[in-house]
């Protein structure tokens, strides 16, 4: 199995396992969601999280998405506001995602992140000092769901040489009608093809350093799995997942792992370790704080 996994890996970029979670277990993930969309602090203010490579820079402009490495903040829908900036869905249907802290601050996600079968992951691939470094529930709401551009996930967490690694928890179905995955197999050898980074003129505070790569559909393969299933995803493989047009959410839990053992975290990320937000040692970390 440890070589099967690890052989996959770096053939194709990306590897199922299925069963990784049991259901009850993603019940208690998705309740744990479904809590945080239906509990938003009226403190917190409505920032749309765009998806669109135009859009990008827009939203890496806002201090609220910059400053959320060390919170749990809340990133809506283009579609659930409307233009009086009132929500034109229930409030559960209404977010994009909550990130970037969960693996930190909420007891739910920390317990699943920092399990012995992340352990046992990163194990398999050779990690010496794996840190998790981001974490994010998506919801990927029925009909409104947006549309996830093919991008490398190494694009806005560049580190060398070894890059980093993402785990990608489907917590309901994931299908072809309400926005699976979709891999581009072998991509990953071919290098990081655009980075975000900090921009030392600040204004716009981040940019990109080259024009968005353009893929050939046919690259593209889909990836429906099951719930419960993790996708292992190569921080250089090519990746994107539609607009979710069906009744149905696909509800995910990602969490980004990187190498801290001779290996180069950029300090042009546009995510930063912090006092709050340490990059934790995920072998010697507990699952409760």
């Amino acid at each position: 199995m440890h070589d099967t996994i690890r052989n996959q890996f770096e053939q194709d970029g990306y590897v199922v396992l299925e069963d990784f979670l049991r259901p009850a277990e993603c019940d208690e993930i998705k309740a744990a969601g479904i809590e945080l969309a239906k509990n938003v602090p009226e403190t917190e203010q409505k920032t749309v999280f765009a998806t669109t490579n135009e859009q990008d820079i827009q939203r890496t402009k806002d201090d609220y998405f910059m400053n959320s490495n060390d919170k749990i903040r809340y990133f809506y829908e283009e579609r659930a506001i409307g233009d009086d900036g009132k929500l034109k869905v229930d409030p559960a249907e209404a977010l994009n995602k909550v990130g970037h802290a969960l693996h930190l601050l909420h007891p739910i996600f920390r317990c699943y992140t920092y399990s012995d079968r992340v352990k046992a992951v990163c194990h398999q691939l050779g990690f010496k000092e794996p840190a998790v470094v981001q974490s994010m529930y998506i919801y990927k709401n029925p009909r409104i769901g947006g549309e996830v551009v093919p991008h490398q996930d190494a694009t806005y967490l560049f580190t060398e040489p070894i890059p980093p690694l993402g785990f990608w928890i489907a917590i309901d179905d994931a299908t072809i009608q309400n926005g699976c995955l979709w891999m581009a197999p072998g991509s990953h050898k071919s290098g990081v093809h655009r980075r975000l980074t900090r921009n030392p003129d600040k204004e716009p505070a981040f940019i990109y350093d080259r024009p968005a790569a353009v893929y050939p559909e046919s690259s593209f393969t889909p990836v429906p799995v099951s719930k419960g299933t993790c996708i292992l995803i190569h921080g250089n493989v090519v990746h994107k997942s539609a607009h979710n047009k069906s009744p149905n959410s696909r509800h995910g839990y990602t969490f980004h792992v990187v190498e801290k053992k001779d290996n180069n975290y950029s300090p042009e990320n546009w995510l930063q370790e912090g006092e709050g937000a340490p990059f934790l040692n995920l072998y010697t970390t507990p699952q409760m704080v």
